[in-house]
C-alpha cells in the first residue's frame, strides 16, 4: 500500500497536469485561429508546439494515475515507473513537434506570402506572460513532489513561452521591415524549433536516467547509509545502493553485527534500521538489510 504523503504527491501532480491541460487547450485555440485570421505561420507553429502539450499533459497525468496504483502481486515494486515513462513519451513529442515546425517554417520561407497582421503580436505577448507564469507554478510543483514528469509538463510552458517571444520578435520584424520582410515571423518560427528540440533532448535524459535506475539522489543515499551506520548493535554498514520508482525509494544496505549474535536478535536490529530510516527518509518506501558478521580485519 502506498503511504499517504506518495497518494498527495501523486495527487498534487495530477492537478498541475490538469491545470496544464486546460491552460493548452485554451490557449492552442486561441494562436491557431489568430494564427489564420492574421497570416502567421509562427502563430500557427507555436499552436502546433501547444497541441503537442496537450496531449503530453495528458500523457503526464495518465502516468502520474498509473504511478498512484499501490503494488500488487504482479508489480511487486508498484507502478511508479509509469512516471518517468510519461516524461519520456512527453520529452518524445517535444522532439516530434521541432522537426514538424521545422519542415513547415521551411515551406514557407520558400513560398512567397503577405505580411502577418499586427493584432498577432498582441495575442503572442499575452500567450509568453501566460505561459512563463504557467512553467513557474508547474515547475514549482514537480520540484516539490520530485517528479520528473511533471518538470518536464512544466518545461513545455517554458518552451512554449520561448517559441512565442520568438514569434513575436519575428512579426514584430515583418510588420516594421514592410516589403521584403514578410518571412521574418517564418524565420522566427524556425529558430524556436531549436529551442523546442534542446529542451526535449534536454528533458529526455533525466527521464532515462531514472528508468535505467541511475543513482538518482547521492544525498539521500548518504543520509540514509547515516542513519543505517549509527544504530545501535551495528558494527558497520557497507554495500549501499539506491534508487528510484516514481515518487518513491527503494535502499538497499549490508549492515554487520556481532558473529556472536544469534539470528533473533540480529533480526530485531535489522527492523529497527529499517523503521529508523523509513521514519527519518519518509521518501523511501523500502528498505532491503542484508546481515553480515562483523569481522574486525574488514576495518583495517
Amino acid at each position: 500500500m502506498l503511504s499517504p504523503m506518495t497518494l498527495l504527491r501523486a495527487w498534487r501532480g495530477r492537478r498541475a497536469a490538469l491545470w496544464s491541460l486546460l491552460a493548452n487547450t485554451l490557449l492552442a485555440v486561441i494562436k491557431l485561429v489568430a494564427g489564420i485570421l492574421g497570416n502567421s505561420y509562427a502563430l500557427i507553429a507555436d499552436a502546433i508546439e501547444s497541441m503537442c502539450d496537450i496531449f503530453s499533459s495528458v500523457i503526464v497525468w495518465s502516468g502520474l494515475t498509473i504511478a498512484a496504483v499501490p503494488p500488487d502481486a504482479e508489480h511487486p515494486y508498484g507502478h511508479g515507473k509509469a512516471e518517468p515513462l510519461a516524461a519520456v513519451a512527453a520529452a518524445l513529442m517535444l522532439l516530434a513537434a521541432a522537426l514538424g515546425i521545422a519542415i513547415e517554417a521551411t515551406r514557407e520561407i520558400l513560398l512567397p506570402h503577405h505580411a502577418p497582421e499586427p493584432f498577432t503580436l498582441l495575442v503572442l505577448l499575452g500567450v509568453v506572460a501566460a505561459k512563463e507564469t504557467l512553467f513557474r507554478t508547474v515547475f514549482k510543483v514537480g520540484a516539490e513532489i520530485d517528479s520528473t514528469a511533471v518538470k518536464t509538463d512544466a518545461w513545455h510552458h517554458r518552451s512554449d513561452a520561448l517559441t512565442s517571444a520568438a514569434a513575436a520578435i519575428g512579426i514584430a520584424v515583418a510588420l516594421l521591415g514592410g516589403k521584403g520582410y514578410e518571412s521574418a515571423d517564418d524565420w522566427a518560427a524556425l529558430f524556436a524549433t531549436a529551442i523546442i528540440a534542446t529542451n526535449g533532448w534536454r528533458l529526455l535524459k533525466p527521464a532515462v536516467d531514472d528508468l535505467m535506475d541511475r543513482l538518482p539522489n547521492p544525498a539521500l543515499l548518504q543520509k540514509a547509509m547515516q542513519i543505517a551506520a549509527s544504530c545501535e548493535g551495528v558494527k558497520a554498514a557497507e554495500k549501499h545502493w539506491i534508487r528510484k520508482v516514481g515518487f518513491n525509494y527503494y535502499f538497499d544496505v549490508h549492515i554487520q553485527v556481532d558473529p556472536a549474535m544469534n539470528i533473533t536478535e540480529a533480526h530485531r536490529i535489522s527492523h529497527l534500521v529499517k523503521d529508523r530510516i523509513q521514519a527519518q527518509c519518509p521518501e523511501i518506501a523500502g528498505v532491503l538489510i542484508h546481515i553480515e558478521p562483523y569481522v574486525e580485519e574488514k576495518r583495517n
